[in-house]
């Protein structure tokens, strides 16, 4: 996956914002919640940082390719950064940046939830 084609995938989804933040890192929100980070990366290729759940988490952190996410996951947060596509394909990843994207929009506040025309 390219940065054009991660930018473009997450900016399909609904309510989200963009910011390059963290030392050039593309940073992607809903309701001001970080869902997603690309950039980060130690080789070549696109490296992606996002949340899932705690079950998520335990099958993918063994992957090869993959990742506990720096910073993120050192601090308890179940993050999995994505460093190349030896176990997870791009459509994998955009399916894993979309349940994040879902995942962080429902610990939005209803207040929130309701602004952005999520369903309460």
């Amino acid at each position: 996956m390219t940065l054009d084609d991660y930018n473009s995938f997450c900016a399909s989804l609904p309510h989200t914002t963009h910011v390059v933040q963290w030392g050039g890192a593309h940073v992607w929100k809903v309701g001001g919640k970080v869902f997603a980070i690309g950039g980060w990366s130690d080789g070549d290729g696109l490296a992606v940082s996002f949340k899932v759940s705690e079950m998520a988490f335990d099958i993918l952190k063994e992957q090869p390719g993959l990742r506990p996410a720096p910073y993120l996951a050192s601090r308890g947060m179940k993050w999995i950064q994505r460093q190349n596509d030896a176990t997870m394909d791009d459509q994998g990843l955009r399916d894993y940046i979309g349940e994040s994207h879902r995942l962080v929009a429902v610990k939005l506040t209803k207040a929130m939830r309701k602004q952005l025309g999520f369903a309460a």
